[in-house]
């Protein structure tokens, strides 16, 4: 697909990759309509980016979405599941001054996967059934998983949801692929954005020290990535790690 040809929603654009992809993706011809819950930082896009709250965790909010997207844009053949937020925190653990032992809240559980994964799940439904009804094609439904989705200390509900969403794109794959749509999925590694910003020093420094290219990555480094995702048509149903080399 040709990135001057699409008419894109992209979630969670309000900041962080989200905003660079929308940036990126106007930049490069293509109609853009930008939705995240943060109404004051989405503003900052360029006027020429369509722009709207989005809170991907509501079905209601996903499904008004894509009805007012495609209204501005004249159609929709694309969507870039960006949205996500973190609420880390081991399973279980022991406090060290008291000895007490203390559990992942219930809350911070629930309100991971419903923004990760039922969030990106929602908004890829709404998106497809639009395209099926429209019999738009061909189509692209891109989903940025993270290299968490392999296992990682302290992060049982962000591993949860970016595990199965990107076991979900080869489902997805699968299930549209009568439709004319692709699903894929970008697993990016340690990124500058504000997300990891707000990371303990001495966590991030950790962390970097582990990367074998040297450096935590740029949101640029993951645009490539979704760039080559789209325009690649025979690049379907798989999850690429764009993380340095990074293991945990």
């Amino acid at each position: 697909m040709k990135l001057s040809e699409l008419k894109v929603i992209v979630t969670g654009a309000a900041s962080g990759m989200g905003a660079h992809f929308a940036r990126q993706l106007a930049a490069e011809g293509a109609q853009v309509a930008a939705g995240d819950i943060n109404e004051s930082l989405l503003s900052e896009l360029p006027q020429s980016i369509h722009q709207r709250k989005l809170d991907v965790s509501d079905p209601h909010h996903c499904e008004a979405f894509v009805a007012w997207a495609a209204e501005k844009m004249g159609g929709l053949n694309a969507l870039v599941n960006c949205a996500g937020i973190l609420r880390d925190g081991l399973l279980v653990k022991k406090d060290r001054e008291t000895g007490a032992i203390k559990k992942l809240s219930k809350q911070d559980w629930k309100v991971v996967l419903d923004v990760n994964l039922s969030g990106a799940t929602f908004m890829a439904q709404e998106v497809v059934a639009y395209m099926a009804e429209k019999n738009v094609r061909p189509g692209v439904v891109v989903n940025i998983s993270s290299i968490s989705r392999h296992g990682n200390r302290g992060q049982s509900n962000y591993v949860a949801a970016k595990a199965a969403l990107a076991a979900n794109t080869l489902t997805w794959a699968r299930e549209w692929a009568q439709f004319g749509i692709r699903c894929t999925a970008i697993a990016p590694g340690m990124i500058e954005t504000p997300m990891t910003r707000g990371m303990n020093q001495k966590a991030r420094d950790a962390v970097v020290a582990m990367i074998p290219s040297g450096r935590i990555g740029e949101p640029d480094d993951i645009w490539r990535a979704v760039k080559f995702t789209i325009e690649c048509d025979y690049f379907n149903a798989r999850t690429m790690d764009v993380d340095g080399g990074l293991s945990f």
